[in-house]
């Protein structure tokens, strides 16, 4: 028997309202003042023509303070399905036109499907977050559903990956939902995050702000380390999705997208001879090395406003995707502190996570002194990145560019820290501590004597250097694997992680470690 022709446009009617969500109208606004609608975001991310949605026709279950009898189209937001360069991805976007976004159990239970959905199929999950935050009129049922939606960003949590788009306000509990992801990105001007808005931290501290003081991307970005890229435009945070996702497997049991060369390119590049300084103590920017060490083009860094002594990024190199973590010896002389300990060990981490072998680019004096890194606990935080190298068994290669000093040698991965290839560069310092300082305890009575104590303390930094810093000392005691010239880096690199693509390490059995968070 045919379908009547009555029930299609009952059908075609019904999907053109939960469309719209919360009218032309609305999303006529949203287009004035350059700000997307949650189909939108998502027309935009994936393939034309492949997003298969999930709940269309869902509808919310409140029924006091007036709400019984609205029509919520969606309850708020979009969920489903669609391709990215050929991969799946799942991903849901919250409908601001809708009442405000807001989540309430239907739409909790949207985002569980989907998250569930995503744990099954293997497929990562990306997060457009645009809500006025829990459907008050639903009380602890809306906190019941982020409770849902916490645990499964736990669950998936190192399963797949989970990408969240910052697009307009989240406040309050949802932002807890990003900050259990992997990635936050957040457009800069059109959005905003934080647990206390400016009206509630008056009210209990007395304290007046603001929300781009407290809630901003750069805010966000720069002092808080909360995010990993700030986007300029809608546009722009689509794109940076896409890109991310390039350099990532859909799952834990996939490999990385590798795109491998036919054959290692060995070939030396003689520019790299040159970037470092003849002068051990001056700077130099630790991104000329990444740059010349990639795939032209392919280095997309991770939090690149926060902790700038720390670099850390994905690339590809002769079509292999790596992680990098590489002191900057332009910010802080390249010391590891609290906020780039955390920021390098969580991406540790996550590489670890995903299969995506580690590139350690080492030229770190220590840990920074002072008193407020002391008191805020840098033994801890430090203690994470020791914790992360010694949990980590993806392929880890470390180069020793210049300076390798006490603990910071250990902590940036040292062969005793896990690392599978050591290679240092001529002018690498590999010690308990810099020669200046050694000399001035070793030496003291001797430098008190001494008639011109700059030149016989210079005399004897000389000697210590040579005698217990340089890298041929390690190399003799197999701490390092070999000294190499810093033109034949990319082509080590690239044939280590092909002897190394095919590694497979075993821990003990146990439930998890015990990082020191």
């Amino acid at each position: 028997m045919p379908i009547s022709k009555q029930a299609v446009e009952e059908l075609e009617r019904r999907r053109a309202a939960g469309i719209l969500g919360g009218g032309q109208k609305k999303i006529d606004a949203r287009h004035a003042k350059g700000l997307w609608s949650a189909r939108d975001r998502l027309n935009a991310l994936f393939a034309a023509g492949t997003f298969q949605e999930f709940g269309l026709h869902a509808q919310h279950e409140s029924r006091q303070f007036g709400m019984e009898g609205k029509d919520l189209p969606g309850d708020a937001v979009v969920t489903g399905v669609g391709f990215i360069d050929s991969r799946p991805v799942a991903a849901f976007s919250q409908d601001f036109t809708v009442a405000g976004g807001s989540l309430g159990s239907k739409h909790a239970e949207k985002l569980s499907l989907i998250m569930d959905h995503a744990e099954l199929s293997g497929v990562p999950v990306v997060g457009f977050n645009d809500s006025g935050g829990a459907r008050i009129q639903e009380g602890v049922i809306a906190l019941s559903g982020y409770g849902q939606v916490f645990n499964r960003n736990v669950r998936l949590s190192g399963v797949v990956p989970q990408i969240a788009v910052i697009a307009g306000p989240c406040a309050g509990g949802a932002a807890y939902s990003p900050a259990l992801m992997d990635f936050i990105i957040m457009i800069r001007g059109g959005s905003e995050m934080f647990i206390c808005g400016p009206e509630v931290i008056r009210g209990v501290t007395g304290q007046a702000t603001s929300k781009d003081e407290i809630g901003s991307a750069d805010v966000h970005a720069n002092v808080s380390g909360n995010i990993h890229f700030v986007a300029d435009s809608e546009q722009d945070a689509v794109d940076i999705v896409r890109r991310l996702l390039s350099y990532l497997p859909s799952n834990n049991m996939s490999d990385p997208p590798h795109q491998i060369a036919p054959e290692v390119d060995l070939s030396e590049d003689p520019g790299m001879d040159d970037i470092l300084p003849e002068s051990g103590k001056a700077p130099f920017d630790v991104k000329d090395v990444i740059n010349r060490l990639v795939d032209p083009g392919t280095f997309l860094e991770v939090q690149r406003d926060f902790a700038k002594n720390m670099v850390v990024g994905f690339g590809r190199i002769s079509g292999i995707v790596v992680g990098f973590i590489a002191n900057q010896p332009k910010e802080l002389a390249g010391c590891l502190d609290i906020d780039a300990s955390d920021k390098g060990a969580r991406f540790i981490r996550f590489c670890n996570a995903f299969g995506i072998p580690i590139i350690n680019l080492v030229d770190v004096p220590g840990f920074l002194p002072g008193v407020r890194q002391e008191r805020g606990g840098i033994i801890r935080h430090g203690a994470k990145m020791l914790f992360a190298y010694g949990a980590t068994t993806v392929p880890k290669i470390t180069i020793i560019m210049r300076k390798a000093y006490g603990g910071a040698f250990l902590a940036m991965c040292s062969r005793d820290m896990g690392a599978d290839i050591v290679l240092a560069w001529p002018a690498a310092e590999i010690a308990v501590m810099g020669a200046e300082g050694a000399v001035n305890i070793l030496y003291r009575g001797d430098l008190e004597k001494a008639e011109d104590r700059v030149a016989r303390s210079r005399e004897l930094a000389d000697e210590y250097r040579a005698h217990f810093a340089s890298p041929y000392i390690s190399a003799g005691k197999l701490f390092v694997h070999d000294v190499i010239k810093p033109s034949e880096t990319r082509g080590r690199i690239s044939l280590a992680l092909r002897t190394l693509l095919s590694k497979r390490e075993t821990r003990p059995p146990k439930k998890h470690g015990n990082i020191p968070l």
